[in-house]
């Protein structure tokens, strides 16, 4: 078809839109009416960066090898989140789901399952970032967000970390913190960002 810009592969395991404000189950799509989406640029905007990798392969995978080397992740691990294999699962979900930010990058790679990392754009509305089987995400320091997992109730993701791993959150609000004031410096001055895609238009 002439002039069709081809599709960002990255599209088929990760998308984005802004929430409604519904109290309804967290692990529900959550999506506006009509629904807005946010394109993978413009959550680069925001800091956070994204990748589509062979999940089959990620042992010997060039490219996450690569990723890795650029980017300094040495650390690597693995977690699965679902009732079955996580200890204290109720009370673990309801922690990742309260509105947080971290000091250092939080890197997850989706092995399989899948999972909703929500973000805070420089409005304050929530930006869902649904991550599949494939998607490799980045979440700068300083950005608020929170993790619930989906109705499927079932994810299990690489975490990587540059050195020995931090994971301590800091519940909203913790606007004092250096890396916060620093994603706000890098991050908050663009509204570039912010505007939504009506699926209608």
């Amino acid at each position: 078809m002439v002039g069709t810009l081809e599709k960002d592969p990255r599209e088929e395991v990760l998308q984005a839109w802004y929430m409604d404000d519904s109290n309804e189950d967290q692990r529900l799509p959550h999506h506006r009416e009509p629904k807005q989406f946010v394109s993978l640029e413009q959550l680069a905007k925001l800091g956070v960066l994204s990748w589509r990798l062979d999940a089959d392969k990620y042992e010997t995978d060039e490219e996450l090898k690569k990723i890795r080397e650029e980017r300094g992740y040495s650390y690597i691990d693995f977690c699965e989140v679902c009732p079955e294999k996580l200890p204290n699962y109720e009370e673990k979900i309801k922690n990742f789901f309260e509105e947080h930010l971290h000091t250092d990058e939080e890197i997850r790679y989706c092995l399989a399952g899948s999972g909703y990392f929500d973000v805070r754009n420089h409005n304050d509305e929530w930006i869902r970032v649904w991550v599949k089987k494939g998607g490799m995400i980045v979440l700068p320091a300083g950005i608020y967000h929170r993790f619930t997992l989906d109705t499927d109730n079932y994810i299990k993701a690489m975490r990587l970390f540059v050195g020995d791993p931090i994971w301590t959150p800091f519940n909203r609000p913790h606007d004092h913190l250096p890396a916060r004031k620093e994603y706000l410096q890098s991050f908050g001055t663009t509204q570039a960002g912010d505007h939504a895609v009506d699926t209608a238009a």
